[in-house]
């Protein structure tokens, strides 16, 4: 049951919380946006669709932005309790830190919950139609996502770059396009200017290119005996496929990890986690008829008892020379297609395992976000309690700071996860596990009103230190 004393704190409370997350998710909002506003402003995008915009990138923000507010908050309303003497007044009282931090310890918590269902619920959808939204201002103004001077790869097959780009978005120059054949050298394409549009149909990307050259390898992609020519075109029409872009509206059937929720999740990871035994059929369909000895490996047991053969130290002696030449080639020839089978299973294996490990980050990001915000307010409460400075400043600094090392912890661990240098478990939970002994390493030194942030204390210690060195030195 609540007594005045909780309604005090709820009360100091609520107001900095709700200011700061305010604050907060504008912030993360314009992350986004300093991406994208030079391409977004002047482009003829109603204002409907860039509220939607906004709208959609705000609400995705939201699980990160909630515990740099509760840090915040917790800081500034303990700060301004102790600056205005109210938390000495009810420590005089006999109540110590950890009943007057239980109503906002229990409203943290709600607040955990509700971030875990915002996250679980809301933030798919959320991402599944910001996307969408994206991929359609990328197609109604194609120049959008190309930025100038920079390759751009995310249409397949092909790296593209613009020298430039006029105020109308459909005008490009010095335009460089690289086509990916897998060949001894890419096919290239040189054009001084050209019109960029999307077709009809939202299906294509349409390069008119003008003025400039297209240069093209010829031949087999396992020999070196290629022809390289070269064409000069006052027109060339290029046609790029926006596959890559489309999604899928008539069904849920979206291959983001980010668009799933935990039970999605859960069961994906199942499926990729249990696909081992698949390489290893697949490993015998494909691989086992280019190596026939592999059908005799258990017939040596025939051969047992029978006198031994004389043992032959070269091949040439039991080859002729006429077949010698047919033999290599066709060994070779068998050799390169078990490489080749080899390295396409093992490139879908290291894709199957980054994609497990990309469903279970996003898996345990549900959780490890909410129970950020335990952790965070866990230092923010006694560190606000310690420093008894209210006001915007001092938390601000100090939020910021621990957010940021938050931040960094969060990062690092998620890119060692992804990396496979470290369990996806290990990862993710890592700046919970750094942070989380902090906290109570605060809490502990705010019960017995430490002076652990008190800068004449630091100074009453330096002091014979200080005048100690000012005699030696005299001397």
């Amino acid at each position: 049951m609540f007594k005045k004393l909780d309604i005090l704190i709820l009360k100091a409370f609520i107001g900095p919380f709700l200011a700061a997350l305010t604050i907060s998710t504008f912030v993360l909002t314009m992350q986004f946006f300093w991406l994208y506003i030079d391409d977004l402003v002047g482009k003829g995008l109603d204002f409907l669709t860039i509220m939607q915009l906004i709208g959609l990138v705000s609400v995705s923000t939201f699980t990160t932005a909630l515990p740099l507010a509760l840090l915040f908050s917790s800081i500034m309303t303990f700060g301004n309790l102790g600056e205005s003497f109210e938390l000495i007044a009810i420590k005089a009282a006999g109540i110590p830190l950890i009943r007057f931090m239980r109503p906002l310890f229990m409203f943290t918590i709600f607040l955990s919950g509700v971030a875990f269902l915002f996250a679980n619920n809301i933030i798919p959808v959320t991402q599944m139609k910001l996307t969408s939204l994206k991929y359609e201002i990328i197609v109604s103004k194609p120049a959008l996502d190309f930025k100038e001077g920079v390759f751009y790869d995310k249409i397949d097959g092909y790296v593209i770059k613009l020298g430039k780009k006029e105020s109308n978005d459909s005008v490009i120059r010095n335009i460089v396009i690289f086509e990916k054949k897998f060949n001894l050298q890419d096919n290239m394409i040189i054009a001084e200017s050209g019109v960029m549009r999307v077709s009809k149909d939202k299906k294509f990307l349409e390069f008119i290119l003008y003025n400039g050259w297209r240069y093209q390898e010829r031949g087999l992609k396992n020999t070196t005996n290629t022809e390289f020519s070269r064409l000069n075109f006052k027109e060339y029409k290029k046609v790029f496929n926006l596959k890559s872009f489309q999604m899928n509206k008539d069904n849920d059937n979206i291959y983001d990890p980010k668009m799933l929720s935990v039970r999605q999740l859960g069961s994906a990871i199942d499926s990729l986690t249990n696909s081992d035994s698949v390489y290893i059929k697949k490993m015998n369909a494909e691989v086992a008829p280019y190596l026939r000895f592999m059908n005799y490996r258990d017939s040596t047991k025939l051969f047992a008892g029978l006198p031994k053969l004389k043992a032959v130290k070269k091949i040439n002696e039991i080859i002729p020379d006429s077949v010698s030449s047919i033999i290599a080639e066709a060994i070779s020839y068998q050799f390169q297609s078990v490489l080749n089978n080899l390295t396409t299973l093992k490139d879908t294996y290291r894709e199957n395992k980054a994609s497990s490990a990309f469903h279970a980050i996003e898996w345990h990001r549900k959780f490890t976000l909410s129970f950020a915000c335990i952790v965070l307010f866990l230092i923010g409460a006694p560190l606000g309690s310690i420093i008894r400075k209210g006001g915007f400043g001092t938390p601000f600094v100090l939020a910021i700071v621990f957010f940021v090392v938050f931040f960094l912890l969060n990062n690092f661990g998620e890119k060692f996860a992804k990396s496979g240098e470290w369990t996806v478990y290990k990862g993710m939970w890592f700046s919970s596990a750094i942070l989380i002994p902090i906290g109570f390493f605060l809490t502990y030194k705010a019960m017995r009103d430490s002076q652990l942030f008190n800068q004449e204390f630091y100074y009453r210690l330096l002091q014979p230190i200080k005048v100690t060195l000012l005699k030696y030195f005299k001397k």
